[in-house]
């Protein structure tokens, strides 16, 4: 992986733990994860095993210190890994092109996959606080999020696309 990439990555990371950390909890404690937004952003960027897997830990480590759930550290850290494995997986099932529906679509999907594995994880581990249910925190949390994650999508993905078609031009030139 060369030094471009990895500048990359992390500013992702960086913008998604701003990001993170700014959102207030609403539910619970409980926020939209715009990590993800960045997370699957990176992955479609660069769709590689080094990258995901690189990604997926730093996204999980770094969420799972901002979270505003209690006890939400390891539900994180586990919740990244499995959905940006998962995630790589639709990517690379579904890459003919990378566009912005597909992105966005796509984007909706992780989204889901990472709230329930979020929430199950929690419940096996620390329980859901407020005697609230998987269903309910699913469609408090989960569903919102999903809407917010892929709208957020449909308006960056094709502005990073252009920056980085630009970026790549200018650096064969």
């Amino acid at each position: 992986m060369n030094t471009r990439t990895l500048v990359l990555l992390s500013l992702f990371v960086g913008i998604g733990a701003v990001l993170h950390t700014v959102i207030p909890g609403f539910f619970f404690g409980m926020k939209p994860d715009m990590m993800l937004t960045m997370m699957f952003l990176g992955i479609m960027l660069f769709p590689n095993k080094t990258a995901v897997s690189l990604l997926a830990i730093a996204t999980g480590i770094i969420s799972g210190v901002t979270t505003s759930f209690p006890g939400g550290f390891i539900p994180n850290v586990v919740d990244k890994v499995v959905t940006a494995a998962l995630f790589f997986g639709l990517f690379m099932l579904f890459k003919a092109k990378a566009t912005p529906v597909k992105a966005a679509l796509l984007t909706a999907v992780g989204t889901f996959i990472s709230g329930a594995t979020f929430l199950a994880v929690a419940l096996a581990i620390v329980g859901l606080p407020g005697g609230a249910t998987f269903g309910g925190l699913f469609v408090a949390v989960v569903i919102p999020t999903a809407f917010v994650n892929t709208i957020a999508m449909i308006v960056i993905y094709p502005i990073v696309q252009s920056l980085m078609r630009r970026t790549y031009t200018v650096s064969q030139q």
